[in-house]
């Protein structure tokens, strides 16, 4: 039984498939008689190079060309037959550079070359698969010939690595004439499979020619002999679980559950998933992959584009998954994806590094846009002239900011503050607990650094404030939000309040003149976002407001 990959192979510059630029090219040298004497054909594997060339034997040496469109093969004449099935023949010698690679096996070639065609009016040609094998000798001792050909000669090398020719023999790319094959695209190679299991009397679903498609990664041989794996396997339709059972890929209800715990930050499903994949004996590397695959298709449906070669279910994931997901949120995960990619290829604990990478991708914290924030911030200030209560799109807006910080406690409005009294240690620290819920309510920021300070000191109308830690950011933002703490302890308090900062050890909060470090790619972030807090101040007070990250 002859293999689908070659009983299928075409025969005709017309049945390339998406090669219509190299088909043309070669049709048009064949009937204007323009044939050059070598030609370099580069391309992946699998995508018609060296059945490119074989048809170009065909048409310039068909028994019947004057009976066919001008500079196609019949295709069936003994000659063209003789070619098509790679049947030994005086005048087409294929070779494989990959065992012939030498000096002496291209000195061989150069001689054979000398030597006229078989019959009046036909040509000899040589073709060289897996060119780019060929050592640098072997290449020096074919120059010549390609230099000055003998009449009616004609080379074809045939490469997937044209890089490495260039490399090893950059003179004889000068001497060719080079064709770039393009990678076959999934809906094309799923088409040419479905008239292959037409043609074969083969049931098969849709949704497993497109698995067939994608699996075999632009190259159409490789569609077919993938075909005929499926079709080998067992009597039956060609269904997406048999390709999924021969291939061992991984189902799509899988990458439906890694959109869900993402999309719902459920960090908790994400070992329970790496299990199931494990004790299915999926590949972790090829897991890793389609789902940055399934990620780039959400991205792309985001965006208004239309992704290519997905099964039907797989195809309803991606519209179910959009909104949860949008467009910025999507470029940070596959972000963190290409951070990361080197050091999955080189972990030693693929399982740990892949769980790592999933929790990221459940706890990283969403963007949100500018508008939505002021907006909040509008209904913020409405809801306060009204009521003093929390305000439902306040909360909204913070849980899409910051899902992954620890929970804070719930906010909850002061009440209205006692008459305004001396200004003691004693009366102040006894009003902390309340000044702190004061601040939880003006600023979730603000309310969760006085939570970790205290009052050291009063002096005259001037407060000393002590934060317990050492933390130096905690400091700074307390020292950021100084003049908003002497508003608020204002409130309590008869005397003008000046607030003044205390380290942890006791001193005052004065930073000592130090020599300035090595400006970091941190720094440098951090001096942008500050410049840009400054030139919009309503976004400085957003921030603070919400609690939000603000992003470049």
């Amino acid at each position: 039984m002859i293999a689908l990959a070659r009983k299928y192979r075409p025969k005709r510059f017309s049945e390339l498939l998406v090669q219509d630029h190299i088909a043309a090219a070669l049709r048009g040298a064949v009937a204007g008689g323009r044939v050059a004497h070598g030609y370099l054909f580069a391309g992946p594997r699998g995508v018609g190079k060296t059945t490119a060339a074989r048809i170009l034997a065909m048409a310039l040496n068909c028994e019947r060309r004057g009976a066919t469109a001008a500079g196609e093969p019949c295709g069936e004449c003994d000659s063209c037959a003789r070619i098509w099935n790679g049947v030994v023949n005086l005048d087409v010698v294929e070779l494989d550079a990959a065992s012939n690679r030498g000096v002496d096996d291209a000195r061989d070639l150069r001689e054979r070359a000398m030597y006229a065609a078989s019959a009046e009016g036909r040509h000899k040609v040589y073709i060289v698969d897996e060119a780019h094998m060929l050592t640098r000798e072997a290449w020096n001792a074919l120059l010549k010939i390609l230099e000055e050909p003998p009449p009616r000669v004609v080379f074809v090398f045939a490469t997937t690595e044209p890089q490495k020719i260039a490399q090893s023999a950059a003179p004889i790319l000068s001497r060719l004439q080079r064709f770039d094959f393009r990678r076959i695209g999934p809906h094309a190679i799923a088409d040419r499979l479905r008239q292959v299991a037409t043609a074969e009397g083969l049931a098969a679903d849709d949704d497993a020619l497109h698995l067939i498609a994608k699996s075999a990664d632009g190259g159409m041989r490789d569609g077919l002999s993938i075909l005929d794996q499926v079709v080998a396997f067992g009597a039956g339709p060609v269904t997406a679980a048999r390709v999924r059972e021969v291939l061992g890929l991984i189902p799509d209800d899988v990458y439906g559950e890694l959109l869900r715990l993402v999309a719902e930050r459920d960090a908790a499903a994400v070992f329970p998933l790496v299990e199931r994949l494990v004790d299915g004996g999926a590949d972790l590397g090829e897991f890793v992959a389609g789902a940055g695959e399934v990620l780039r298709a959400v991205l792309l449906a985001n965006l208004g584009g239309k992704p290519e070669g997905l099964t039907e279910a797989m195809a309803a994931l991606i519209e179910r998954y959009r909104s949860p997901l949008p467009a910025p949120d999507v470029v940070r995960l596959l972000a963190v994806l290409t951070e990361l990619e080197p050091q999955l290829r080189a972990s030693g604990n693929a399982r740990l590094a892949v769980e790592l990478l999933l929790l990221r991708w459940a706890l990283m914290s969403r963007t949100v846009e500018l508008q939505a924030v002021i907006d909040a911030l509008k209904g913020v200030a409405q809801a306060d002239s009204r009521t003093v209560g929390p305000n439902p799109t306040h909360g909204s807006v913070l849980r899409d900011v910051a899902p992954s910080s620890p929970a804070s406690p719930p906010v909850r409005p002061s009440d209205s503050p006692p008459e305004k009294g001396p200004l003691t240690l004693d009366r102040l620290r006894s009003l902390w607990p309340r000044i702190v819920d004061d601040a939880r309510v003006k600023s979730p920021m603000l309310g969760a650094l006085l939570e970790q300070a205290e009052v050291a000191d009063v002096q005259g109308g001037s407060v000393a404030i002590r934060l317990r830690d050492t933390n130096p950011v905690h400091a700074e933002g307390l020292e950021r939000q100084r003049d908003a703490l002497s508003q608020l302890v204002g409130r309590y308090v008869s005397a003008r309040v000046q607030v003044r900062l205390q380290a942890a050890g006791g001193g005052e909060g004065e930073r000592s003149a130090t020599r300035p470090g090595r400006l970091t790619e941190e720094g440098a972030r951090a001096e942008r976002l500050k410049a840009l807090r400054a030139k919009d101040p309503g976004l400085g007070t957003a921030v603070d407001a919400l609690d939000l990250e603000l992003l470049e």
